[in-house]
């Protein structure tokens, strides 16, 4: 989430909550360093041990919603611009919204389980676009349809995005009775001109009409989004955000750094680090502030943009970050099946033409191309370093062998003494800069000791690009 040299290598990681498309993200963060990891990793490298969560069956499925009033600014994901009156009434939908329902329902019916015994999906993300804008009969039909298919746990995680000024209480309430449990609320700014700026369709006085009704409908695992680094935006702007939305006492905030796009408005007005855009150390601030004051009250910091109270962390997009296998279904999606990564076309005429050629048994992700053993560690590396959790050793030594644990943990010997990383042990106590500096020199008494490595909040989180390109330089010399 943070610019230039202080910004984290998962910046390439979209910034709301859609599943990761990790090989491109390595990809894109290795071209902003010297060709020393993926040109001259091996493509024929094997491994005889395997990533155990690999073998689990998915349980999570994230569905795409693509529809939008319009696109703002900064966006870059595939939506459809429904405009400021679409064609719906009480009895009636829109025909492009229920034409893409219709059509997501067919993959979903489609698609392959991963085995005979898979268990019911205990997490659903719908993400969009502005998946609020969606009717609930209509989202009804979508998870009626999962249910069928895969089963659906009657205690899952069920989350939505939902933007301010396209819901209100009655269909707040309908969406609870069909089971949407937990709300992703789009706020972004507390400040009108902010909001204007960056195409936002929605005011601070939706807004604060939207917390109420969340509030007022009995939500009590709802999240709040916030975008820092906006055009024009001050400290004193960043501050009041911030301070306003630990005000409206949501149970999880997610925070993330405005990232230009090539292709959107943004990308053609601005340049990242220039005027109006706030420079990279005023970004570092803004992330630094919002740790402080997040953390303050009461917020565990618990993935490099993700804040939750106790028990409310999001269950869904930690399958992403611990490497779960995961269903895609919608425009532009991706799903994460048999440790393989694949995505659905971005453009609605190709989407419509693979659903068809899945109907018809001619597509199979399985002729997707497969990680081989240094894609995968550099994939574990990237993704545990987002998190409080870090790196869990033990597991990475039974998947990758202990020599490349050993060789991680002296490359980063230099940050523990310089506080970017921190060493816990199996109790998540931290380990001492002297003792891990004393443990690195021997391989078996480090690994007796040092269980988990993570990157310090915030400052760890700040450097993680250059400290997640340094693993990639152990794992591919």
């Amino acid at each position: 989430m943070l610019k230039s040299t202080s910004t984290p290598i998962l910046h390439t990681i979209p910034a709301k909550s859609r599943p990761p498309k990790l090989s491109r993200a390595i990809s894109n963060a290795l071209a902003q360093t010297p060709p020393t990891v993926r040109q001259n990793a091996s493509p024929n490298t094997t491994t005889t041990t395997t990533n155990p969560t690999h073998k689990h069956p998915p349980a999570s499925a994230y569905l795409h919603l693509p529809f939008c009033r319009k696109r703002c600014h900064y966006c870059d994901f595939p939506i459809v611009a429904l405009g400021s009156s679409p064609t719906v009434t009480d009895d009636k939908d829109d025909p492009r919204i229920l034409n893409y329902i219709q059509l997501l329902c067919r993959e979903i019916q489609a698609t392959q389980s991963e085995s005979k015994h898979n268990p019911p999906l205990e997490t659903v993300f719908f993400g969009g676009g502005t998946p609020s804008l969606v009717p609930p009969r209509l989202v009804s039909s979508v998870l009626d349809t999962l249910g069928s298919k895969f089963g659906l746990r009657s205690d899952a995680e069920i989350s939505m995005e939902m933007d301010p000024g396209t819901f209100d209480a009655k269909k707040m309430k309908e969406l609870m009775e069909l089971g949407v449990n937990r709300v992703s609320l789009g706020v972004q700014a507390f400040q009108d001109e902010l909001l204007k700026a960056c195409g936002r369709a929605h005011s601070v006085k939706e807004v604060h009409e939207a917390i109420e009704i969340v509030g007022s409908c009995g939500v009590e695992n709802w999240s709040m989004d916030l975008i820092s680094s906006l055009p024009h935006q001050t400290s004193e702007m960043w501050e009041e955000s911030l301070m306003l939305a630990i005000e409206a006492r949501p149970a999880h905030v997610s925070v993330y750094d405005l990232q230009v796009e090539q292709g959107t408005k943004f990308g053609i007005l601005y340049t990242p680090g220039e005027f109006p855009l706030p420079s990279d150390n005023q970004s570092a601030d803004f992330y630094k502030l919002a740790s402080s004051m997040l953390s303050n009250a009461g917020y565990n910091h618990y993935e490099i943009s993700s804040y939750s109270k106790s028990s409310f962390e999001c269950k869904h997009n930690l399958t992403y970050w611990q490497s779960k296998p995961f269903y895609g279904f919608g425009l532009g999606s991706a799903s994460f099946l048999d440790g393989v990564r694949f995505s659905r076309p971005k453009k609605m005429k190709e989407y419509m033409g693979y659903v068809q050629n899945l109907e018809d048994g001619i597509v199979d992700y399985r002729e997707a191309s497969c990680s081989d053993a240094k894609d995968m560690a550099m994939e574990s590396v990237m993704l545990s370093f987002r998190t409080a959790r870090g790196l869990d050793l033990k597991s990475f030594k039974e998947t990758f062998g202990s020599s490349l644990v050993h060789s991680l943990c002296k490359a980063y010997s230099p940050y523990v003494e310089s506080g970017h990383v921190v060493c816990l042990d199996r109790h998540r106590r931290a380990v001492t800069k002297e003792q891990f500096c004393s443990l690195v020199s021997d391989e078996y008494e480090i690994e007796d000791t040092a269980a988990f490595i993570r990157l310090s909040d915030p400052d760890g989180f700040l450097l993680s690009n250059e400290l997640i390109t340094l693993a990639f330089r152990v794992i591919a010399p």
